[in-house]
């Protein structure tokens, strides 16, 4: 089934969308550094002479931690990377538009993915 066709974005629009994601990335930027922090304990931990994990009946691992923290650390970069992609698509004038058909995002997909770069017809495609 295919969506009704989206309204093209106003400048309020844009601008309400455009606090948003800055927002969105504030809280991404803290979150990061606060990943950062604890792959730097995880990193120390694992250095240490002293460190045998994995004989360590209680809990998880330190390879299991830094896999676990790599990966999330990972998503939030990602994440980020996102938003600074649709913030630069603000700036060229071309935020809520489907990057594949061209075609208006719908205000609904923008409110809960504000970094979307496809319709939900082009983000239901294989």
């Amino acid at each position: 089934m295919v969506a009704e066709p989206a309204a093209e974005l106003t400048a309020a629009d844009r601008a309400h969308f455009e606090t948003l994601l800055r927002g969105k990335r504030r809280d991404l930027e803290l979150e990061l550094g606060r990943q950062g922090d604890s792959l730097d304990a995880v990193r120390a931990a694992r250095s240490g002479g002293d460190a045998d994990d994995e004989h360590d009946p209680e809990g998880p691992t330190l390879s299991d931690e830094w896999s676990l923290r790599s990966g999330v650390h990972a998503e939030l970069a990602a994440a980020l990377a996102a938003i600074d992609a649709a913030l630069a698509r603000i700036d060229d004038g071309s935020y809520g538009r489907c990057l594949r058909r061209g075609e208006p995002i719908g205000r609904g997909r923008l409110e809960a993915r504000p970094a979307a770069e496809l319709c939900i017809d082009c983000a239901r495609e294989p």
